[in-house]
């Protein structure tokens, strides 16, 4: 399948994640599957990174392969093949790796499954369910979920209410709600179901709880959220609450990260 990711930042993800040239301290702890970019940052500035066996504080330092990292005490793992999975997430869980206040997570879940260390591609709210996309490379997450990328995401929406189809074409212009401005939302009426009705809608932002709060100021209460896809992967028929490793050759074609071959050199 094609996409607007591949064709525009193939040649710069290549680069990113086969390069051994310097990069950032923090970019490198996410490319080994430890935690994500920002998780790195954050432990960079409460000195828990030392480099070459002296405790770093400026997230701004490059390093190279030469380099010795150690993270909480611990030398940086090395790098493992990207891998990416598919994840059919339930309602009722979190997607954090630490709740304060103890409440269920995907990744409780996940850990009963693989002792395989996992990296969210955003996020699904609680009561949110669908697909979710998994990753053991930090710095690959982070590309993923960033609205530059331009991957859409479609979901499958019960709202409480009688919609009208004609009253969900103003989304394709984008909606201000509570001073927060919201990009072009397709958005379909599939069937009325007695006093629910379920919608099909489209998108390529997606900010915080961004369905709920459109839905809502439209005057319809979100009962169901289902995500169906999310740029060319989809849900499909995975059972709720299981994994689905992506072959490397789909994950290689799509996210351009097939190193080149090297040119025969003509004599």
């Amino acid at each position: 399948m094609k996409n607007s990711f591949k064709k525009n930042n193939e040649t710069s993800l290549k680069s990113e994640v086969t390069s051994s040239e310097p990069e950032r301290i923090a970019k490198a702890i996410a490319r080994s599957g430890l935690c994500s970019r920002r998780e790195a940052e954050r432990w960079i500035l409460d000195g828990k990174v030392k480099v070459n066996n002296k405790i770093l504080i400026e997230c701004g330092t490059k390093v190279t392969s030469g380099d010795i990292i150690e993270v909480n005490g611990q030398p940086l793992p090395n790098k493992t093949i990207t891998k990416l999975w598919l994840y059919h997430k339930q309602r009722g869980y979190l997607v954090t790796n630490n709740d304060p206040e103890g409440r269920l997570t995907i990744f409780d879940q996940l850990k009963k499954k693989t002792d395989t260390r996992f990296i969210s591609v955003g996020r699904l709210d609680m009561d949110s369910e669908g697909l979710l996309l998994l990753t053991n490379d930090g710095d690959l997450a982070r590309k993923l979920e960033l609205p530059s990328t331009g991957w859409l995401r479609k979901y499958r929406v019960r709202v409480h209410g009688y919609v009208i189809a004609k009253d969900l074409e103003p989304l394709k212009n984008g909606i201000t709600v509570d001073g927060i401005k919201y990009g072009r939302i397709d958005a379909s009426l599939d069937r009325q179901q007695g006093s629910n009705a379920w919608l099909t809608l489209s998108f390529r932002e997606g900010k915080n709880r961004e369905i709920r709060k459109v839905m809502n100021h439209l005057g319809y209460n979100v009962n169901r959220l289902i995500r169906i896809s999310f740029g060319p992967f989809n849900l499909r028929n995975l059972p709720s609450g299981e994994l689905e490793e992506v072959k490397q050759r789909v994950l290689n074609d799509q996210l351009g990260l097939t190193k080149p071959k090297k040119q025969n050199k003509i004599k």
